[in-house]
């Protein structure tokens, strides 16, 4: 009888969640979307490379109010919003333009685990798009600018007994602002898409104590054998020792200590190189120990795991002076689709972890190596399923600015967009969030500071300083863009076929772009009357034999100069009928037998 009433009340307490909460609209959905439950949303621990053993999810059904810009908060809120699904999204249960008149404000409340009384308190936010204000228990504890890169207050100082309040503002002003966004416009229409505003990614709690781990940052070197890692600490002092341990699989092969400050090396003997063929990682635990001045001994203040792959990225001349990317030593072909990120139900945001990991699973299905990841950040577990299941990323700045969307190439003498000094600063800010942010990920090759001179100013400057910055990774400088002599990479864009109209015999030539095939499947479009595609065919045997058609000039191109390409594009998206798949995922449009066949024929051309 007991048990019958405890499974009466959950069903009514979780019927009356569904009750509140709903997917908004009558726009296609993934088959996701009907998984969600309200109550256990994104589940799974946000950070992989650099995990703890306690932690609180703090999504789920949140008060939400839509407000004039610069008013004083709201005294009543206007429902529930579905956490972290941006305000625009089906899923949030909202779908309602916020734009740059309004401010969105957040109101839940949570309560801080008894076990974590001795502990710091972390609150950390993966992503919120674009300003944000923070308060607790009525005081406001901090701020954040950047729609891509995550943040953390201590929020312990601000913690009562009990029922904790957490409020959060956000002011997005999407195309009208200069600040990144890539593809959102307030309009959306062709290549441009619907404004994402607002929390978009985990929101959680952290236990940590006075003195702890921050930041990782993981080098390897196979060349000799070794691989470095770097510890940011909070509270640290001088005595304190940071030690790591390296494990393959459940055995220990090698372990090292540092003070506080100074980089742990240690050498990889037999190191068994990551690859895409066989993405091979190492697991890591690091510690922070502090030095007990009255017992003389260190004791353990702070511990995560994390995990590091062996390899190498690099440039070289091959026997007919063309100038190749590497991997681990190896002339490598890079090929793989441009990856926009972008969800008819979440927009931003994955519905589920399987979800944002299946466009990974249908990339290798399709026999490519790489992903470009284009003008957007993922959250941090999709770079974790790039490295453990083998694929490249080039990794695009997500650009923007409240000027020209657009500028004319005129290639090597270009005329660069003049951002205000405002906007300046908000790029460069941003730029390095994002390096810091995905530093220690195997899977990222390449960063991608411009594309197609969208916004882009001081190539040179900004490039050099990428490369300065991150001296183990390739710089394309500008895809697509104004081309000046700077980075590693001439990266050159041509729809619909591949072309190869430039060529620089001191730096490595890819075509950063090509493609765009289109088919419209109805019944799994986002508009069912305007749909945009360089190319369009009426059947997936038309789409298909023009893709081959593509890759078999392309194979062409590759044994005259070009290192990598990326065809356009893995889906779907709102408008653009040219992905691999369309957008709700639910149909292949192209037969991918013979999509893999030539994607690895082109692969191995370097290897023949």
């Amino acid at each position: 009888m007991k048990n019958s009433l405890v499974l009466a009340l959950y069903l009514l307490s979780f019927t009356s969640l569904l009750a509140q909460w709903k997917p908004a609209g009558d726009k296609i959905k993934t088959e996701w979307a009907q998984t969600i439950d309200p109550e256990n949303v994104l589940p799974e621990y946000p950070r992989p490379m650099m995990e703890r053993a306690e932690w609180k999810n703090l999504n789920g059904l949140w008060e939400y109010a839509i407000r004039p810009r610069g008013k004083s908060r709201p005294e009543k809120f206007d429902g529930k919003i579905l956490v972290p699904f941006a305000a625009e999204s089906s899923l949030s249960g909202v779908m309602k333009e916020v734009g740059k008149a309004n401010e969105l404000w957040y109101r839940t409340a949570f309560e801080v685990p008894g076990n974590w009384d001795e502990k710091n308190v972390l609150l950390h936010f993966g992503a919120v798009d674009w300003k944000t204000d923070v308060w607790i228990n009525e005081v406001k504890v901090g701020s954040h600018e950047g729609g891509y890169t995550p943040f953390t207050f201590n929020i312990t100082p601000f913690l009562g007994q009990g029922e904790q309040k957490l409020i959060v503002k956000v002011w997005d002003p999407t195309d009208e602002g200069p600040q990144p966004r890539g593809k959102q416009v307030k309009e959306p229409k062709g290549i441009w898409y619907t404004p994402v505003t607002g929390i978009w990614q985990t929101v959680w709690l952290e236990p940590v104590a006075q003195k702890s781990i921050a930041n990782l940052r993981t080098v390897p070197d196979i060349d000799t054998g070794s691989v470095k890692i770097d510890a940011d600490i909070v509270g640290g002092i001088y005595g304190d020792i940071v030690e790591v341990t390296v494990m393959d699989g459940v055995a220990e092969i090698a372990t090292g200590k540092s003070a506080v400050g100074e980089s742990v090396v240690l050498g990889i003997d037999n190191a068994k190189l990551w690859s895409p063929e066989s993405p091979f990682l190492y697991e890591m635990e690091v510690k922070l120990l502090a030095k007990d001045s009255l017992a003389g001994e260190h004791t353990l203040q702070d511990e995560v795991k994390s995990y590091f792959g062996m390899r190498k990225i690099s440039m070289k001349k091959d026997d007919y002076g063309i100038v190749r990317m590497q991997l681990n030593n190896e002339d490598y072909f890079q090929f793989g689709p441009l990856d926009q990120g972008w969800w008819p139900d979440g927009l931003y945001t994955a519905p589920t972890d399987a979800a944002l990991k299946y466009d990974i699973e249908k990339t290798k299905e399709l026999g490519f190596n790489l992903i470009r990841k284009h003008v957007k950040v993922e959250p941090a577990r999709w770079y974790t399923h790039c490295d453990r299941m083998g694929i490249l990323v080039w990794q695009d700045m997500p650009n923007g600015d409240d000027g020209p969307q657009w500028q004319n190439h005129n290639y090597f003498n270009g005329t660069e967009f003049k951002r205000t000094a405002r906007s300046e600063a908000i790029y460069r800010n941003e730029w390095k969030g994002i390096m810091d942010y995905l530093f220690s990920h195997t899977s990222i090759v390449s960063w991608v500071p411009f594309n197609e001179a969208w916004g882009q100013f001081k190539t040179e400057e900004i490039s050099e300083w990428t490369k300065a910055y991150d001296p183990n990774r390739l710089v394309n400088a500008a895809s697509g863009g104004n081309f000046y002599r700077t980075g590693d990479i001439v990266d050159l864009h041509n729809y619909p076929g591949p072309a190869m109209y430039l060529y620089d015999a001191e730096r490595t030539n890819v075509l950063g772009e090509y493609g765009g095939i289109g088919l419209a499947l109805e019944g799994h479009l986002w508009r069912p009357d305007e749909n945009w595609g360089y190319v369009k065919f009426k059947n997936s045997e038309e789409a298909t034999d023009q893709y081959i058609e593509y890759a078999e000039k392309l194979k062409k191109m590759v044994k005259s100069g070009f290192s990598g390409a990326v065809y356009t594009q893995t889906t779907d998206v709102e408008g653009e009928v040219n992905g691999f798949m369309t957008y709700d995922r639910k149909v292949d449009k192209m037969d991918f037998a013979k999509v893999k066949k030539v994607n690895q024929e082109l692969i191995k051309v370097l290897q023949e």
